[in-house]
């Protein structure tokens, strides 16, 4: 193994390649000896664009293909968006390492430059988000959110032509493409609450193979590692996935961590929020506690629910 060329799987999009690129990159920095080499993977979210995220399922919708092939050894590393990394992961693969987390926040882009704020009734809000769609509705219940797929490139074209006049999308993907000139704001993560693990880069490695571990953990950077652990326990113990309203984001402050959480129907209604922070050491069981503290506020009920009805 030590003497092959090591094998980067990946989605295909203009932002997953620059992810998968970064990765090599930073590996390549580290190893310069090295040979890595980028394969494409289409996914089953690359290939259904016509369907609302919500309505196809979470369970690895961007991940799975990829998977698959990091299990039988035809890739030897996955990089991923971590917010699209399911929080249980199939047997015999594991969060190797996260490269440092860029902005975890969400940005508005709109045709005048609205902030959101500026946003009304008038306006035609484009996002493939439950969480986002929710927080926007708390903003103000008369919003006109329509849903809207594609990449980045395709969802501005969308824009451009006349199917909405803003949407909300994560910042880091368009900071990553160079595209901060369309930014109208990013927007405050107290306005809407972030993804979970949202503007985090994962590499996902195969249980028991020492060798990539000694890799990807040149790479691997703490905090942002620490951050994910936590955010991942929130999700989990919620049991949530992209078909549910639900957000985090943590915060670390010399030794001190604290994490902020929601989660709602996607209309806003059955709204449960909160906040518990503690020592950094303890960050994945106080992001424990907080999920667990949603339980006797009803939040698995809002689960069952959303999976079982969805937005209707």
């Amino acid at each position: 193994m030590q003497n092959t060329t090591i094998k980067i799987g990946t989605r295909g999009s203009q932002l997953a390649l620059y992810q998968a690129e970064r990765l090599k990159s930073e590996l390549l920095e580290k190893f310069p000896e090295k040979n890595f080499e980028i394969k494409i993977i289409k996914t089953k979210g690359d290939k259904i664009l016509d369907v609302a995220l919500s309505k196809i399922g979470d369970k690895g919708l961007f991940t799975k293909e990829i998977e698959n092939e990091l299990i039988a050894g035809s890739v030897d590393i996955a990089v991923h968006s971590l917010k699209d990394l399911p929080t249980v992961l199939p047997k015999g693969l594991k969060l190797g390492a996260v490269l440092e987390r860029g902005e975890f926040r969400d940005a508005l882009i709109s045709l005048n430059g609205k902030k959101i704020t500026d946003l009304n009734e008038n306006d035609i809000i484009a996002t493939s988000s439950l969480r986002r769609k929710a927080q926007l509705l708390k903003i103000n219940p008369n919003f006109n959110i329509i849903d809207i797929r594609g990449n980045v490139n395709t969802r501005i074209d969308k824009m451009k032509n006349g199917y909405c006049t803003a949407m909300i999308m994560a910042a880091a993907g368009l900071q990553r493409l160079n595209m901060d000139e369309y930014i109208s704001e990013v927007v405050d993560h107290k306005i809407i609450t972030p993804a979970v693990s949202q503007g985090i880069i994962a590499i996902e490695t195969r249980e028991n193979d020492d060798f990539i571990d000694s890799i990807v953990e040149k790479i691997n950077h703490p905090e942002s590692y620490l951050a994910a652990l936590a955010e991942r326990k929130f999700l989990n113990i919620l049991e949530g996935g992209c078909q549910i309203p639900v957000g985090c984001y943590t915060e670390f402050t010399n030794d001190d961590f604290s994490i902020t959480g929601f989660i709602s129907m996607p209309d806003n209604t059955n709204l449960i929020e909160g906040s518990l922070s503690g020592k950094k050491e303890n960050a994945v069981e106080i992001a424990e506690k907080l999920a667990k503290s949603f339980h006797s506020k009803g939040a698995l009920q809002i689960v069952e629910f959303v999976r079982k009805f969805g937005e209707d």
